[in-house]
């Protein structure tokens, strides 16, 4: 059993959709705190000359220290500018008609006091439907396994019976120093590697980590295939360590 685990991301990028493709099970983390203007509330979406945000506007005054799955979202209507910015960017894309319209209706169904939890979630489970994506979800708070960092990943893996974990190349910052602790529950770590494919964009130059909406607007059925191909064995920590060491000698 592969496991994957990461936060509820707004509309992520393809390699988040990666991650979740190459695992048995994939855990939502949404028991642990937000953090404000992360990519919990926001991702990017391509412009004629570059990346542009958009946000999902969210309670936070007077909640320091909420958990993501208790965030709710701030303004009733945020969507129509989301819904506009998306429509001006994407309008003459190939795929435009055939995804804009359930998108549409899909964020039309949050507004004020909605959590974004479950915005986030609904709008992942609908992109790995398009493209074909099976694996099974869970949400760590409905799991309800307790700990910080490392430990509660290791709680997680151990209540879904892994014997690996596949882990985010950007979490090797504090992970690799866990990875014994890994070893000694019989969890073997490994991290993603990806290197982001190159597709048909309306505007030129390519940008990279924009929203998988980009990937499906321009290439559709192809989507799949193109997110695949950015895919090589997955790294194990004594390769993440060689290459952080040869990173910190060119420095």
């Amino acid at each position: 059993m592969k496991v994957a685990i990461s936060q509820p991301t707004y509309l992520p990028w393809i390699g988040y959709f990666d991650l979740v493709d190459q695992v048995d099970a994939f855990v939502f983390l949404d028991s642990v705190q937000f953090e404000k203007q992360s990519w919990q509330q926001r991702n990017r979406i391509k412009a004629p000359r570059e990346l542009q945000w958009i946000t999902v506007p969210v309670v936070f005054r007077g909640r320091f220290g909420q958990l993501i799955n208790e965030v709710e979202i701030r303004e009733p209507e945020f969507w129509r500018k989301h819904l506009r910015a998306i429509e001006l960017n994407y309008r003459r894309t190939p795929f435009f008609d055939r995804y804009f319209s359930d998108l549409s209706s899909l964020l039309r169904l949050f507004s004020k006091d909605s959590l974004l939890v479950d915005l986030n979630i609904m709008l992942i489970e609908w992109a790995m439907k398009v493209m074909g994506i099976q694996t099974p979800l869970v949400r760590s708070s409905v799991i309800g396994e307790k700990g910080k960092r490392g430990q509660l990943l290791i709680n997680l893996c151990q209540s879904l019976g892994a014997k690996s974990y596949l882990s985010p190349l950007g979490s090797a910052v504090y992970l690799l120093e866990q990875t014994p602790a890994f070893s000694g529950k019989g969890i073997e770590v490994l991290f993603q590697h990806y290197e982001h494919p190159v597709y048909r964009q309306q505007f030129p130059p390519f940008c990279s980590h924009a929203s998988v909406l980009d990937l499906l607007f321009n290439e559709g059925d192809g989507s799949l295939e193109i997110l695949r191909s950015g895919r090589s064995s997955p790294w194990l920590p004594e390769e993440v360590e060689s290459l952080a060491g040869a990173k910190m000698e060119k420095a």
